[in-house]
């Protein structure tokens, strides 16, 4: 596909064009809406091929592959009066919009496909969702770090659930940085270590010939430090917490 849009350029978007243009020899044309303006127009200036168009339907006009990324709270009104002739190809990356919901939105018997990019395609090291499984789409994330299609929404709708975990983690390695600062070390010191303690954790999670349990039991010493934690800070009851949270969130996504 050498015309790609994207309505709705945030977090996601940019990380789209990045992935699909930093580099990249021969990258496709790019197509983004003013809806996010001063980040489309950034986007813009730093790519060749990247152009900002003056509406949401110059943007399906000009696109083989329209990829939506709105806030789910924003669809109807971004959408509205959106005419998508059935050649064109529908990637909604919107966390909760069904694609029938999105059908009955936009009136069309265009495909639909349902993916979830993360940031990390920017580097092109992140897996995408997708569903249902369409070559030029998962072509397309192909180019940004994979694609893992499943089976049916049911399941998308569990990964889209997972996906809820991300900043969680942020959060938990800031408090982690907190800790040690409340303890006399420096600010600075207390993200540069935890920073590279969990780097190390990333590259280990490249091992694809290890279960993530055995990675855990491979960096655990029987009555050490981190059997400590684990055993007395994420028990039994955090880990039920954490599964009741994750099916909440799974009920009202799906």
């Amino acid at each position: 596909m050498r015309d790609i849009g994207i309505i709705g350029v945030g977090e996601i978007g940019r990380a789209i064009v990045d992935g699909l243009c930093d580099g990249v020899e021969d990258p496709p044309r790019i197509h983004l809406s003013p809806r996010g303006a001063r980040t489309a127009a950034e986007l813009s200036e730093r790519h060749e091929g990247v152009r900002v168009c003056a509406g949401n339907q110059e943007v399906v006009d000009s696109s083989e592959i329209v990829v939506i990324a709105v806030r789910r709270q924003d669809r109807h009104e971004a959408l509205a009066g959106l005419k998508v002739d059935d050649g064109r190809i529908v990637v909604n990356v919107m966390a909760g919009v069904g694609n029938d919901d999105l059908r009955r939105t936009l009136a069309t018997d265009a495909p639909l496909v349902r993916a979830i990019p993360l940031p990390a395609v920017r580097e092109r090291r992140s897996v995408t969702v997708t569903y249902p499984s369409h070559p030029a789409v998962d072509s397309l994330f192909e180019r940004l770090g994979g694609t893992l299609p499943v089976a049916d929404e049911a399941a998308f709708d569990v990964f889209s659930a997972l996906t809820g975990t991300l900043t969680t983690h942020y959060a938990y390695l800031a408090t982690l940085t907190s800790w040690a600062a409340g303890h006399g070390i420096p600010p600075e010191a207390a993200e540069t270590y935890v920073r590279g303690l969990f780097q190390g954790v990333g590259r280990s999670l490249g091992d694809g010939t290890r279960s993530l349990r055995r990675l855990a039991a491979d960096h655990e010493t029987p009555n050490g430090s981190n059997e400590r934690i684990r055993t007395t800070w994420f028990d039994r009851a955090n880990s039920e917490a954490l599964t009741r949270a994750l099916d909440a969130l799974l009920a009202d996504l799906a």
